[in-house]
């Protein structure tokens, strides 16, 4: 079953962010991008790798109206823990947002119920809610912050221009298609 189009249902939780723990909830991402970055827990070996290459990239995600949120089961206080003691996650200015309840996960549908661990997810959703975009990846592989900036910036593009798509490597201001019959070869 696809999660596409699907409504990020209510929520409410706890984040680390700019040194302060905060709230976070459904109505914060209501009207501006937003990308959701499960990963499986802090204080382990790829997700730093992850976290950081989206912290070199954030300014770039912010300038462009999207905001990042990282998301583990873990609590906030786990999440300051590890920014306190991790060179690589101090650079985080991101939310990190605690899901130890697993609410999100299971919304997103990334929940891995035996272990209490969310999986690799990265997930695009729209002003108005709901999921655009969204990749699921084996734990043991890492994300690249680039193409999932690529993929919000071909989100919004088409968002905006509904009767064109974005090909294969498409970087802003290449050229787009436009759908139709005969670039599916049926005339």
């Amino acid at each position: 079953m696809s999660l596409i189009n699907k409504e990020v249902s209510e929520f409410t939780v706890q984040a680390y962010a700019d040194g302060n723990f905060k709230e976070v909830s459904r109505k914060d991402i209501l009207g501006k991008w937003s990308v959701f970055f499960f990963y499986p827990a802090d204080f382990t070996f790829v997700c730093p790798t992850e976290l950081e290459d989206l912290a070199d990239k954030y300014e770039e995600f912010k300038k462009i109206g999207c905001e990042i949120y990282s998301v583990s089961c873990d609590t906030h206080f786990v999440h300051k823990a590890w920014h306190d003691v991790s060179k690589t996650i101090q650079k985080i200015q991101y939310p990190m947002l605690a899901d130890p309840t697993g609410k999100l996960a299971r919304d997103f549908e990334v929940m891995i119920e035996a272990d209490g661990l969310a999986e690799r997810g990265s997930f695009i959703v729209n002003p108005e809610g709901k999921i655009v975009a969204y990749e699921v990846i084996a734990g043991n592989v890492g994300r690249n912050a680039e193409e999932l900036f690529r993929r919000v910036q071909a989100s919004q593009f088409v968002a905006e221009h509904g009767d064109q798509v974005c090909p294969a490597k498409w970087q802003p201001g290449a050229e787009t298609l436009k759908p139709s019959l005969d670039l599916v070869g049926l005339l």
